[in-house]
Protein backbone atom coordinates (compact mmCIF):
# COMPACT_ATOMS: atom_id res chain seq x y z
CA UNK A 1 0.00 0.00 0.00
CA UNK A 2 3.09 2.39 1.48
CA UNK A 3 4.83 1.68 -2.16
CA UNK A 4 1.73 2.70 -4.05
CA UNK A 5 1.19 5.82 -2.18
CA UNK A 6 4.92 6.50 -2.81
CA UNK A 7 4.12 5.67 -6.44
CA UNK A 8 1.38 7.84 -6.82
CA UNK A 9 2.53 11.18 -5.63
CA UNK A 10 5.34 10.59 -7.66
CA UNK A 11 3.42 10.60 -10.83
CA UNK A 12 1.96 13.92 -9.51
CA UNK A 13 5.26 16.13 -9.31
CA UNK A 14 6.79 14.24 -12.41
CA UNK A 15 3.24 15.48 -14.53
CA UNK A 16 3.81 19.09 -13.09
CA UNK A 17 7.95 19.03 -14.06
CA UNK A 18 6.81 18.02 -17.57
CA UNK A 19 4.20 20.80 -17.56
CA UNK A 20 6.36 23.51 -16.37
CA UNK A 21 9.00 21.96 -19.21
CA UNK A 22 6.07 22.41 -21.51
CA UNK A 23 5.27 25.80 -20.48
CA UNK A 24 9.17 26.54 -20.86
CA UNK A 25 9.00 25.31 -24.26
CA UNK A 26 6.11 27.45 -25.23
CA UNK A 27 7.37 30.41 -23.83
CA UNK A 28 10.80 29.62 -26.08
CA UNK A 29 8.75 29.37 -29.03
CA UNK A 30 6.90 32.85 -28.88
CA UNK A 31 10.64 34.45 -28.14
CA UNK A 32 12.21 33.13 -31.71
CA UNK A 33 8.93 34.06 -33.03
CA UNK A 34 9.06 37.38 -32.18
CA UNK A 35 12.93 37.68 -33.09
CA UNK A 36 12.14 36.39 -36.20
CA UNK A 37 9.32 38.85 -36.64
CA UNK A 38 11.86 41.61 -35.78
CA UNK A 39 14.66 40.60 -38.01
CA UNK A 40 12.12 40.29 -41.44
CA UNK A 41 11.16 43.43 -40.29
CA UNK A 42 14.69 45.15 -40.49
CA UNK A 43 15.18 42.92 -43.67
CA UNK A 44 11.88 44.63 -45.49
CA UNK A 45 13.33 47.62 -44.51
CA UNK A 46 16.73 47.39 -45.63
CA UNK A 47 15.66 46.20 -48.85
CA UNK A 48 12.91 49.17 -49.56
CA UNK A 49 13.89 51.57 -52.42
CA UNK A 50 16.10 54.28 -50.93
CA UNK A 51 14.73 57.80 -50.55
CA UNK A 52 15.32 60.23 -53.53
CA UNK A 53 18.64 62.53 -53.19
CA UNK A 54 17.81 65.93 -52.72
CA UNK A 55 19.48 69.07 -52.88
CA UNK A 56 18.20 72.58 -51.36
CA UNK A 57 20.72 74.72 -52.06
CA UNK A 58 18.52 76.94 -54.90
CA UNK A 59 14.87 77.98 -54.45
CA UNK A 60 13.05 79.06 -57.78
CA UNK A 61 12.21 82.51 -57.75
CA UNK A 62 9.31 82.20 -59.82
CA UNK A 63 7.14 81.02 -56.88
CA UNK A 64 4.03 82.07 -54.24
CA UNK A 65 1.66 81.50 -52.02
CA UNK A 66 -0.91 78.78 -52.74
CA UNK A 67 -3.24 81.37 -50.98
CA UNK A 68 -4.79 84.44 -52.43
CA UNK A 69 -8.25 85.24 -50.52
CA UNK A 70 -8.84 84.75 -46.64
CA UNK A 71 -12.35 83.99 -46.10
CA UNK A 72 -14.23 84.95 -42.83
CA UNK A 73 -17.56 83.47 -40.96
CA UNK A 74 -19.19 83.61 -38.43
CA UNK A 75 -20.46 79.90 -36.59
CA UNK A 76 -24.01 80.44 -35.56
CA UNK A 77 -23.42 78.35 -32.43
CA UNK A 78 -21.67 78.16 -29.07
CA UNK A 79 -17.93 77.48 -28.93
CA UNK A 80 -18.21 73.76 -27.35
CA UNK A 81 -20.70 72.95 -30.48
CA UNK A 82 -18.23 75.07 -33.38
CA UNK A 83 -15.28 73.65 -32.28
CA UNK A 84 -16.54 69.95 -32.47
CA UNK A 85 -18.20 70.61 -36.20
CA UNK A 86 -15.48 72.33 -37.14
CA UNK A 87 -12.53 69.62 -35.89
CA UNK A 88 -14.79 66.17 -36.35
CA UNK A 89 -17.46 66.63 -38.88
CA UNK A 90 -16.81 67.04 -42.97
CA UNK A 91 -16.64 71.15 -41.96
CA UNK A 92 -13.44 72.62 -41.43
CA UNK A 93 -11.76 76.23 -40.87
CA UNK A 94 -8.18 77.13 -40.53
CA UNK A 95 -8.77 79.44 -37.47
CA UNK A 96 -11.77 79.39 -34.86
CA UNK A 97 -11.66 82.36 -32.79
CA UNK A 98 -13.40 82.12 -29.43
CA UNK A 99 -15.79 84.44 -27.41
CA UNK A 100 -13.62 83.61 -24.03
CA UNK A 101 -13.45 86.70 -21.60
CA UNK A 102 -10.05 86.58 -23.54
CA UNK A 103 -10.59 85.48 -27.24
CA UNK A 104 -8.00 82.81 -28.69
CA UNK A 105 -7.59 81.03 -31.81
CA UNK A 106 -7.63 77.19 -32.26
CA UNK A 107 -5.45 76.43 -35.11
CA UNK A 108 -7.71 73.55 -37.23
CA UNK A 109 -5.85 73.24 -40.19
CA UNK A 110 -2.31 74.66 -41.62
CA UNK A 111 -2.32 76.75 -43.89
CA UNK A 112 0.10 74.87 -45.64
CA UNK A 113 -3.40 72.54 -46.12
CA UNK A 114 -7.08 73.09 -47.39
CA UNK A 115 -9.71 74.07 -45.19
CA UNK A 116 -13.48 73.39 -46.15
CA UNK A 117 -15.28 76.36 -45.20
CA UNK A 118 -16.04 77.69 -48.49
CA UNK A 119 -18.63 75.62 -50.12
CA UNK A 120 -20.03 76.30 -53.55
CA UNK A 121 -18.41 79.95 -54.08
CA UNK A 122 -17.31 82.31 -57.02
CA UNK A 123 -14.72 85.39 -56.53
CA UNK A 124 -13.65 87.45 -59.91
CA UNK A 125 -13.76 83.77 -61.60
CA UNK A 126 -12.36 81.47 -59.07
CA UNK A 127 -15.10 79.24 -58.53
CA UNK A 128 -12.49 76.67 -56.05
CA UNK A 129 -12.35 79.03 -53.07
CA UNK A 130 -11.09 76.53 -50.66
CA UNK A 131 -8.30 75.33 -52.46
CA UNK A 132 -6.55 79.20 -52.38
CA UNK A 133 -8.14 80.60 -49.19
CA UNK A 134 -7.73 80.84 -45.64
CA UNK A 135 -11.05 79.99 -43.95
CA UNK A 136 -11.29 81.80 -40.31
CA UNK A 137 -14.72 81.39 -37.79
CA UNK A 138 -15.38 83.42 -35.27
CA UNK A 139 -18.09 82.14 -32.52
CA UNK A 140 -20.97 84.40 -33.09
CA UNK A 141 -24.57 83.44 -32.62
CA UNK A 142 -25.42 85.09 -36.40
CA UNK A 143 -29.09 86.43 -36.42
CA UNK A 144 -32.68 85.50 -34.78
CA UNK A 145 -35.92 86.70 -36.18
CA UNK A 146 -38.19 88.13 -34.06
CA UNK A 147 -41.40 89.79 -33.94
CA UNK A 148 -39.77 93.19 -34.66
CA UNK A 149 -37.72 92.03 -37.25
CA UNK A 150 -34.02 90.18 -37.50
CA UNK A 151 -32.02 90.93 -34.75
CA UNK A 152 -28.15 90.25 -35.31
CA UNK A 153 -25.55 89.54 -32.75
CA UNK A 154 -22.13 92.42 -32.29
CA UNK A 155 -18.62 90.61 -32.25
CA UNK A 156 -16.76 91.51 -28.96
CA UNK A 157 -13.86 94.43 -29.55
CA UNK A 158 -11.69 91.64 -28.06
CA UNK A 159 -12.48 89.56 -30.98
CA UNK A 160 -11.53 91.99 -33.64
CA UNK A 161 -8.59 93.40 -31.66
CA UNK A 162 -7.19 89.44 -31.93
CA UNK A 163 -8.66 88.94 -35.75
CA UNK A 164 -6.53 91.89 -36.59
CA UNK A 165 -3.03 90.79 -35.32
CA UNK A 166 -4.33 87.51 -36.92
CA UNK A 167 -5.02 88.26 -40.14
CA UNK A 168 -1.62 90.92 -40.51
CA UNK A 169 0.02 88.21 -39.70
CA UNK A 170 -1.37 86.46 -42.58
CA UNK A 171 -1.13 89.34 -44.66
CA UNK A 172 2.47 89.38 -44.23
CA UNK A 173 2.95 85.29 -45.13
CA UNK A 174 1.21 85.28 -48.37
CA UNK A 175 0.83 88.76 -49.72
CA UNK A 176 -2.83 88.88 -49.81
CA UNK A 177 -4.04 91.90 -51.39
CA UNK A 178 -6.26 94.41 -49.51
CA UNK A 179 -9.63 93.45 -51.94
CA UNK A 180 -9.26 89.87 -51.11
CA UNK A 181 -9.99 89.81 -47.46
CA UNK A 182 -13.75 88.46 -48.11
CA UNK A 183 -16.85 87.62 -46.04
CA UNK A 184 -18.84 84.15 -46.58
CA UNK A 185 -21.77 86.61 -47.99
CA UNK A 186 -19.10 87.99 -50.66
CA UNK A 187 -18.49 84.52 -52.33
CA UNK A 188 -22.03 82.63 -51.69
CA UNK A 189 -24.48 85.68 -51.71
CA UNK A 190 -27.17 83.49 -52.76
CA UNK A 191 -27.22 81.46 -49.37
CA UNK A 192 -25.01 83.48 -46.86
CA UNK A 193 -24.96 86.02 -45.49
CA UNK A 194 -22.12 85.81 -42.58
CA UNK A 195 -20.43 87.93 -40.94
CA UNK A 196 -23.64 89.66 -40.89
CA UNK A 197 -24.20 93.72 -41.25
CA UNK A 198 -22.61 94.20 -37.33
CA UNK A 199 -19.40 93.00 -38.46
CA UNK A 200 -16.87 96.00 -38.34
CA UNK A 201 -15.03 95.88 -42.02
CA UNK A 202 -14.45 99.99 -41.75
CA UNK A 203 -12.16 98.44 -38.45
CA UNK A 204 -10.46 96.60 -40.54
CA UNK A 205 -10.50 99.13 -43.52
CA UNK A 206 -8.56 101.49 -40.20
CA UNK A 207 -6.01 98.40 -40.07
CA UNK A 208 -5.34 98.81 -43.32
CA UNK A 209 -6.63 95.39 -44.18
CA UNK A 210 -9.32 95.94 -46.61
CA UNK A 211 -10.19 98.10 -49.49
CA UNK A 212 -12.75 100.78 -48.29
CA UNK A 213 -14.54 103.92 -50.48
CA UNK A 214 -13.16 107.17 -49.94
CA UNK A 215 -15.85 109.27 -48.34
CA UNK A 216 -15.71 112.33 -50.58
CA UNK A 217 -15.84 110.78 -54.06
CA UNK A 218 -18.86 108.88 -52.47
CA UNK A 219 -20.40 111.97 -51.44
CA UNK A 220 -19.88 113.27 -54.88
CA UNK A 221 -21.07 110.46 -57.00
CA UNK A 222 -24.17 110.21 -54.76
CA UNK A 223 -25.13 114.00 -55.94
CA UNK A 224 -24.35 112.90 -59.64
CA UNK A 225 -26.69 109.50 -59.58
CA UNK A 226 -29.15 111.37 -57.79
CA UNK A 227 -29.84 113.39 -60.84
CA UNK A 228 -30.03 110.49 -62.69
CA UNK A 229 -30.09 107.05 -61.45
CA UNK A 230 -28.23 104.03 -63.62
CA UNK A 231 -29.78 101.04 -65.12
CA UNK A 232 -30.55 97.49 -63.65
CA UNK A 233 -28.03 96.51 -66.44
CA UNK A 234 -25.30 98.94 -65.13
CA UNK A 235 -25.87 97.30 -61.32
CA UNK A 236 -25.63 93.95 -62.71
CA UNK A 237 -22.20 95.27 -64.91
CA UNK A 238 -20.67 96.46 -61.74
CA UNK A 239 -21.40 93.90 -59.22
CA UNK A 240 -19.75 91.23 -61.73
CA UNK A 241 -16.88 93.69 -61.79
CA UNK A 242 -16.23 94.21 -58.30
CA UNK A 243 -16.26 90.28 -58.08
CA UNK A 244 -19.45 89.06 -57.64
CA UNK A 245 -21.59 85.74 -59.42
CA UNK A 246 -24.87 88.16 -60.25
CA UNK A 247 -27.12 87.81 -63.31
CA UNK A 248 -26.83 90.20 -66.04
CA UNK A 249 -30.60 89.81 -67.52
CA UNK A 250 -31.78 93.59 -66.67
CA UNK A 251 -34.29 92.28 -63.86
CA UNK A 252 -34.06 93.20 -60.62
CA UNK A 253 -34.79 89.26 -59.66
CA UNK A 254 -33.80 87.46 -56.50
CA UNK A 255 -30.40 86.55 -57.31
CA UNK A 256 -29.72 90.29 -58.03
CA UNK A 257 -31.58 91.35 -54.57
CA UNK A 258 -29.39 88.95 -52.35
CA UNK A 259 -26.02 90.31 -54.35
CA UNK A 260 -27.05 93.89 -53.86
CA UNK A 261 -28.12 92.76 -49.84
CA UNK A 262 -24.16 91.28 -49.64
CA UNK A 263 -22.82 94.70 -50.66
CA UNK A 264 -24.35 96.77 -49.24
CA UNK A 265 -24.14 94.90 -46.01
CA UNK A 266 -20.57 95.00 -45.84
CA UNK A 267 -19.99 98.82 -47.35
CA UNK A 268 -23.59 100.65 -46.04
CA UNK A 269 -24.25 98.60 -43.01
CA UNK A 270 -27.21 100.56 -42.00
CA UNK A 271 -29.59 99.82 -44.63
CA UNK A 272 -28.97 96.67 -46.36
CA UNK A 273 -32.33 96.29 -48.36
CA UNK A 274 -31.31 95.11 -51.48
CA UNK A 275 -32.75 98.11 -53.73
CA UNK A 276 -30.38 99.51 -56.33
CA UNK A 277 -30.55 103.47 -55.16
CA UNK A 278 -27.64 106.51 -55.63
CA UNK A 279 -25.86 105.57 -52.74
CA UNK A 280 -25.66 102.22 -53.56
CA UNK A 281 -24.16 103.11 -57.08
CA UNK A 282 -22.02 105.11 -55.61
CA UNK A 283 -19.91 103.05 -53.85
CA UNK A 284 -20.34 100.65 -56.58
CA UNK A 285 -18.41 103.13 -58.33
CA UNK A 286 -15.76 104.49 -56.41
CA UNK A 287 -14.79 100.34 -55.94
CA UNK A 288 -14.52 99.98 -59.31
CA UNK A 289 -13.25 102.60 -60.75
CA UNK A 290 -9.16 103.19 -59.60
CA UNK A 291 -8.30 106.35 -58.46
CA UNK A 292 -5.98 108.10 -61.26
CA UNK A 293 -2.53 109.65 -60.51
CA UNK A 294 -2.17 114.01 -60.63
CA UNK A 295 -1.28 114.62 -64.48
CA UNK A 296 -2.47 110.93 -65.59
CA UNK A 297 -5.08 110.61 -68.48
Amino acid sequence: MQAKVKEARGGACGGSAARALGGRRFAGQQLVKKLLLACWSVLLVGCAAPGPRLDDTYSARSQSSRVRFIVIHYTVSDLGRSLKILSEGDLSCHYLLTDTDKPFFYALVDEGRQANHAGASFWHGHTDLNSISIGIEIVNPGFKDTPEGRLWSPYMPAQMEQLIVLLKQIVARHAILPENILGHSDIAPQRKSDPGPLFPWQQLAAAGLVTWPNAARVASERSRFERQLPDLPWFQMKLAQHGFAVPQNGELDEATRKVLIAFQMKYRQTKYDGVPDAETAALLEVLTLPVLAPGAK
